[in-house]
Parts: C-alpha cells; sequence; structure tokens
C-alpha cells in the first residue's frame, strides 16, 4: 500500500499466553487434551522461547468451553479447573496443610472487572479458626481470602497492599484472581487461563500496574483468570475476518437448498479465513494480514479517542456464574472435603 504501519506503537496484546502463540510456534504447546466438550491447552514459557511471547516464564493453562450459563456445562467446566488447579499445585509441590491467601483483584462496581471480589465471596475460608485454635475438620487447610480494591479506590498500588498483608499473613502460598482482556471475540467469557507466572493487574487494558508473582513475594502465585473484555479493534477485526468467512461459505454452499432455511450458520469460522475472498471483499486493506489490519485499525481509532473496550451485554449474568465456577473450583482443589454451600 506504500504505508508502513509499526504496530509495535499501539501496543496490541492479550493476557491470553494462547493467543501469543503462532503458527510456526506449535512445538510450544507442550500438551492438549478434552473432556468433554471442554479444551485444555497447557503452554510452557520459558528462557528458551520467552522472547517469542509477551509473557513471563511459566506454565498457562488454557481452558475452553461454549457456555458457562448452561447448569451441566457449569459442573463441568468446576471439575476441569478444580483438577488443573490440583495439577499445578503438585507440579508446585504444595502440600495439603499448605496455608493459602485468595487474592481478588479488580473492581466489584465494574460488571466486568468485578470477577476477583465476587469469586472472593464464594471462598470457603478457614483461617480464622486456625489462627483461633478452633477444631478444623481434617480435610480443610487453612484459607484465607480479601479483596485489594482498585488504586483508583484506595490510592494505593495494589502490590503493595498484597503484599503487606502477605508480609502479616503469612501464606505459603497465593492465588490472585482477576477478569482478563483477549484479542478474540471468541474467548470472552469463555477462557479460563491458569498460571504460575504471577499477573500484571490492569496490564490488559493498559494500566500496568506492579506485578503479583513470585518474584515479588518470594512464595508461590497462582493466577486464574478469565476475559470480561475486548477491544474495539479486535472486534472491527475479527468482523472483517467473519464477513470473509460467510461469503466464502455461501459461494460454496449457495445451491444447497438446506442453506437457504437456515437463520444462523454456526459453522462459519473466521480462523479459516479464504485470502482470496478476502483481497476480493476488501482490496487492498484485503491484501493485509490480521496484525496489519490492526495496526490500521488502531492508527485509525486511537486519535480519536474510539478504540474502547468492550464487554458483552449478558455480562451480568455470566460474571455471576463465571464466578461461581472459580469460586468452587478453587474450594474443591484446596480442600479435600467440600460440600456446596
Amino acid at each position: 500500500m506504500g504505508h508502513n504501519i509499526d504496530s509495535s506503537l499501539f501496543n496490541i496484546r492479550t493476557d491470553l499466553a494462547i493467543e501469543e502463540i503462532k503458527d510456526e510456534d506449535k512445538n510450544t504447546v507442550v500438551e492438549k487434551k478434552q473432556n468433554g466438550n471442554i479444551n485444555i491447552t497447557s503452554v510452557v514459557i520459558d528462557q528458551k522461547n520467552k522472547d517469542l511471547y509477551n509473557k513471563k516464564e511459566g506454565t498457562y493453562i488454557t481452558i475452553e468451553f461454549t457456555d458457562a450459563t448452561d447448569y451441566n456445562n457449569k459442573k463441568e467446566i468446576e471439575k476441569v479447573l478444580e483438577e488443573e488447579l490440583k495439577l499445578m499445585l503438585n507440579k508446585l509441590k504444595i502440600s495439603d496443610e499448605a496455608k493459602c491467601l485468595i487474592i481478588g483483584l479488580g473492581n466489584e462496581k465494574s460488571t466486568p472487572d468485578s470477577l476477583g471480589p465476587l469469586s472472593i465471596n464464594k471462598i470457603i475460608v478457614t483461617n480464622h479458626f486456625f489462627e483461633l485454635g478452633i477444631n478444623v475438620e481434617e480435610g480443610f487447610r487453612s484459607t484465607a481470602a480479601f479483596n485489594p480494591g482498585v488504586m483508583g479506590q484506595t490510592g494505593l498500588e495494589t502490590s503493595d497492599i498484597v503484599f503487606a498483608v502477605v508480609k502479616e499473613v503469612k501464606p505459603d502460598f497465593l492465588i490472585v484472581i482477576d477478569a482478563l482482556k483477549a484479542s478474540s471475540i471468541d474467548r470472552i467469557n469463555k477462557t479460563v487461563q491458569i498460571t504460575d507466572a504471577g499477573i500484571n493487574p490492569g496490564s490488559g487494558i493498559g494500566n500496568n500496574r506492579k506485578e503479583i508473582s513470585k518474584d515479588v513475594l518470594n512464595i508461590p502465585v497462582i493466577a486464574i483468570g478469565i476475559p470480561t473484555v475486548v477491544d474495539t479493534v479486535t472486534i472491527v477485526n475479527d468482523t472483517f475476518n467473519y464477513i470473509t468467512n460467510n461469503f466464502s461459505y455461501m459461494k460454496n454452499n449457495i445451491d444447497e437448498p438446506k442453506e437457504k432455511l437456515k437463520i444462523i450458520r454456526t459453522n462459519i469460522d473466521k480462523n479459516n479465513v479464504n485470502e482470496e475472498d478476502k483481497k476480493q471483499l476488501f482490496g487492498l486493506i484485503g491484501n493485509l494480514n490480521d496484525e496489519e489490519i490492526k495496526s490500521l485499525i488502531n492508527e485509525v481509532l486511537i486519535p480519536l479517542g474510539y478504540n474502547m473496550i468492550v464487554t458483552p451485554k449478558e455480562i451480568d449474568f455470566e460474571i455471576e456464574k463465571l464466578s461461581d465456577i472459580i469460586g468452587n473450583g478453587i474450594n474443591n482443589a484446596l480442600h479435600k472435603k467440600v460440600t456446596e454451600l
């Protein structure tokens, strides 16, 4: 086009490690497995490949599902989260007696950012019983939970608050829960990421705060997050791909009678873009790859202040279900004898 676009100027990023993996880096994916309709992918980022990604070294487990609002699906996701969290605890050599502190990051008054605080409300806390010497049934570990708020509410750096609480409570390990940002609309409210690499609160939307990690706190830190927001650039770019795939699909199936009766075509996959159809539909823009299109859209929207952070209209209902999944999954992973309260 005669116009070079520097994507580094626009900080196009995602909180999900799986979205940083490019096709040529597939050897980085260490394991893929399936549990019913739920897909689990494990990615290890180490010294050998950390320069390829904008992520800290560590293990990143991604749990992908379709609908967390369906009761049966919800229970299945909880079970998978419980199992994967137990595997992470074993990997980090965290014993059944180890003391846990759970931190819910985010702003309870902002629905898409309330995953952490709402999940904390579902946690079974037992630390006070242990501190007071009250007899606790065997199978329950010492667990404390805390919502530190956000800097806009407290005026304090979240990492500093967490550091102070850790210093006082002296847990053996930390679990941090936070809402994330994705670079694909397909993953919003449909993905859980578990990682032992820690977390930078607010980094997905450009509010870079001090990290909460083992490097800072000197104890293992497990971060659990769900993407609840996406930016306008991603929505526009994904729409380009969906339009292209809808066009390609209809061109190949237009003469099939059953297609004429369909209202929703669930087999339209934005990850299978036909490049020639894309060029035919969008001309010069169709010659650009995804990253170049995102950079171009960013270049247009940022000066106007229109690269908004967007969340689904059903977020109130979905965030409640997702916080149930996180809270119950953690409870069942930490304690051997838990019945849903």
